[in-house]
This record gives structure tokens, sequence and C-alpha cells, in this order.
């Protein structure tokens, strides 16, 4: 049996505002299970895990992390958080490069800041604490932390997300930012880009963005399957493999999702919400989000309306 998610644990739609893109976010679980679902972003994000026990998903690439380190994302890159270790948090700050351009071209801009910019420059994927990047970077990383802290735009007990638009602490996080980048170029732990194509990633990110753009419509096996030209056996395979659950159970939570959304900022009826979300049985739609929430949807918009009271 599954156990449902926590109400808080809400994708991040944006990283920070159109004029400061970046953001901290801080998410934490009270259960084991997955903590951040597959995604991807143009922006970079530098993740900082301070203890427990994580599996880290980083282009079908698996990465197991025991103990207290920092992980670089790059933009573009598929990935996800799932912990074994029950109250787990992780930390992480994603933002755009664009932020730490200089108008002159000067050597950061012309030899890093714009390679970066282009995908023709790569952060390192990890750094522990025997390395003597590690304790800078990690001290750059909590600057930021504090800086956003006092700007907290949401905090509960299990999520944080905050983003700014105070003078001051955009300064703080910008130098901040940049300090994490000469500390990475100090230690020559930047590397150009090797032109990998990898297939499985893309045909991925194909079928997430299908069910993104087509989860209000009837989506069957067949559908998903002919966005990567597989038959329908192999695709479910090759899916189950890659994100650990069946398409349609993916489909379901991404629905479910957008069900949560609408419940905590509209007043849409439910029935226009089940409509709304891709499902035409009311009873299939109350079934599945009480499996996947462990309420029914009044429940789930009161509890969440007295949580912002």
């Amino acid at each position: 049996m599954q156990h449902p998610q926590p109400f808080t644990l809400k994708e991040i739609r944006s990283h920070g505002t159109k004029s400061f893109p970046c953001a901290f976010y801080r998410t934490r679980s009270a259960r084991t299970g997955t903590l951040v679902k597959h995604h991807w972003h143009d922006e970079v994000e530098i993740l900082y895990f301070s203890g427990g026990s994580f599996l880290l998903d980083i282009n079908m690439e698996p990465f197991s992390i025991d103990s207290e380190s920092l992980w670089f994302i790059n933009p573009g890159e598929l990935h996800s958080i799932v912990t074994s270790t029950p109250d787990s948090q992780e930390d992480a700050v994603v933002f755009s490069p664009d932020l730490l351009c200089f108008d002159t071209y000067d050597t950061a801009q012309v030899q890093l800041i714009q390679p970066i910019q282009k995908g023709r420059m790569l952060f390192p994927r990890c750094i522990t604490p025997n390395h003597p990047a590690f304790y800078p970077i990690r001290d750059a990383f909590m600057s930021v932390f504090h800086s956003f802290r006092h700007t907290c735009q949401e905090e509960t007990d299990m999520d944080m997300i905050a983003v700014t638009d105070d003078l001051t602490s955009q300064l703080y996080i910008k130098s901040s930012l940049l300090s994490i980048l000469a500390v990475l170029s100090e230690h020559h732990l930047f590397t150009p880009t090797e032109k990998n194509y990898d297939k499985r990633v893309e045909d991925i990110k194909t079928i997430l963005t299908y069910i993104k753009d087509n989860y209000k419509e009837k989506i069957y096996i067949s559908d998903l399957a002919e966005q990567v030209s597989l038959n329908e056996q192999y695709f479910c395979r090759f899916f189950k493999k890659a994100i650990g659950r069946t398409p349609m159970e993916y489909v379901n939570e991404y629905r479910i999702k957008q069900t949560r959304r609408l419940l905590e900022e509209t007043d849409l009826p439910v029935t226009e919400v089940c409509l709304e979300c891709g499902y035409n049985n009311m009873g299939n739609f109350l079934r599945e989000f009480r499996r996947q929430t462990g309420a029914t949807p009044l429940q789930y918009r009161k509890q969440y309306q007295r949580t912002v009271d």
C-alpha cells in the first residue's frame, strides 16, 4: 500500500521572479519514499544534503547519498530524489546563469558565465567534505539560505519556498553565487561539455512533456508509446524502469497534483475540478484522490485553507 503524499509537498512552478530568477527550496518528508519527483529545468540547481540516506537519480543514473554532500544539477538534466530515512530534508538553490551576467565582456563573462549559459561548461557532479572546495561552497550556500530566510514566502512543517525582491538580499545572494563559481574555478572543477546525446533521457522528457500538455484529455498507453516510437509492451517496461512507476500511475499522480493546485488556488466545485484534470468519472476520481492524499477533495481544501489562514 502506498503512503499518501503530504499535503504541503508541491512542485515549484517558477524559480524566483522574472527580474531575479533565483529561489531557495527546503523540502522535508516525515516518511520514506519520493521526496522530489522526476523533473528538469533550464536553471542550475545546487543541492545540499546535511545527512540521511537518499537516492538521487540524474539522467537515469542513480547516486546513493549517505553523508553530508553538495550536488550540482546542470540545466536540462532529468532528476529525482528518493529518501530511505524518515524525517529527511534536502536544501536547494535554483538559479538562472543569466542572473550572474556582466554587461562588460570581462574574462569571467567570456570564459565562464557565457559558456555556462550556452551549455558548453558543466558544474561538477558532487563535492564531499574531504575536498578543499567543500566548506567554502557550503558556507556560501548557507549565506544564500540566510539571505532568503527573512523573505520566505511560505514555510510549513514540510516545505520552505523563498524568493526575494529585497535589494540588499539580492546583492548578498548574487555575491554568494559568484563566490561559489569562484571556488569551483579556483579548484578547476568546471568541465567542458561532452556532447553525449542520451536518447533514453530525451525520450522520457518527451513523454513527461506530453503528459503535462495533455493530462486534461484521455491518455492511452498507445498515445505515450507513439511519442517515442516504441511498442506498448516495451514502452511500459522502459518507463517503469526509468521513473519507478507505471505510465498510468504517473498520469494519475500528475492529474491529482493538478487537482490539489486547483483546490488550493480556486473555488471551483469538486465536479469541475474533476473534469478539468482529466477525470470523467467522479467515483474513480474520488478513489484516486483519497488513495494519494488520504483525504476527500473537500477535506483537503479545508485542511489547506487552515494552514494558510
